[in-house]
């Protein structure tokens, strides 16, 4: 799953290009939707969907919401740095738990979470590209899509527990499809796309939406929001080094040392560390 998400920030990137930010939300959304469906008509799967209610929220959040986030940084601010703030999304994810009620957060958690912000502040402070309205834009989207990511993660985990993971997948990218439809009548597809194009959304919609979402909504429901969400440290190793292979594009050694803390912090949040384990299992054993 995260080799797979590491390696879709291209497909975003190229996607994006042809059909515009909206278009590849809406487009990619209903085609996931839509192959789900059809899986589950030729596997003859029961589907429950239950109340439409909570997948609307979920459609709106995690996949309108993140997406249209990632869509709108990954063309202004490279694949690498839109890769490093989704790696952020833990520990907002966490942040949002502890509000909730869902989690707890452990004092070393605390300075986790003081030193994943810390390492945003200097992955957008110290940036290898000039600061322009158009870096600030890709940097606040980027912002925008993790809190959605981390919040509908959650209310996943709160709200949707009776619910299988192939009806979650179905109903988020439906509805978070049909929402950011009208917004094609402000931002309509720039080119016309080719046979090509509409094949890489195919794969971007069944392979990178369909296919890992149904196993990370399961993972939401067995093992909780913010652990299941920290597989994105390894899309955003996998798609920094694309990135920077690949498509040569510039970081700067400060935001090289913000990755890393965004990293450091969110293992301590999450009680990854040695030290952070043994803390958090004497913590469980007193309460």
């Amino acid at each position: 799953m995260a080799v797979i998400w590491g390696l879709s920030f291209v497909l975003v990137l190229h996607v994006v290009g042809v059909f515009g930010w909206v278009g590849a939300v809406t487009f990619r959304a209903l085609i996931a939707a839509a192959i789900l469906y059809l899986l589950a008509r030729a596997t003859r799967r029961t589907l429950r969907f239950g109340s439409l209610v909570p997948l609307v929220v979920l459609g709106g959040t995690t996949v309108a919401g993140q997406l249209i986030g990632l869509n709108l940084a990954t063309p202004r601010i490279g694949t690498a740095m839109a890769a490093i703030f989704v790696g952020t999304i833990p520990l907002f994810s966490m942040l949002i738990g502890q509000l909730w009620g869902l989690e707890r957060i452990s004092p070393t958690g605390r300075v986790g979470l003081l030193l994943g912000f810390g390492g945003i502040v200097a992955l957008v402070g110290f940036p290898a590209v000039p600061v322009t309205p158009t870096f600030v834009l890709g940097c606040a989207a980027s912002v925008l899509g993790a809190v959605s990511a981390a919040f509908g993660s959650n209310y996943a985990h709160a709200r949707l527990r009776e619910i299988g993971s192939w009806e979650q997948t179905m109903g988020a990218f439906f509805f978070g499809g049909v929402m950011t439809l009208p917004l094609l009548l402000l931002v309509p597809v720039p080119t016309t796309p080719t046979p090509a194009d509409y094949g890489w959304l195919v794969v971007l919609a069944g392979l990178c939406s369909a296919l890992t979402y149904v196993l990370y909504f399961r993972l939401v429901a067995e093992v909780g929001a913010t652990i299941a969400i920290s597989v994105e440290f390894v899309v955003t190793v996998i798609a920094v080094a694309v990135g920077a292979a690949f498509l040569h594009e510039p970081l700067s050694l400060m935001q090289l040392v913000g990755a890393a803390v965004i990293i450091l912090g969110c293992t301590m949040v999450l009680g990854l560390l040695p030290a952070t384990r043994a803390a958090s299992s004497e913590a469980s054993e007193t309460t």
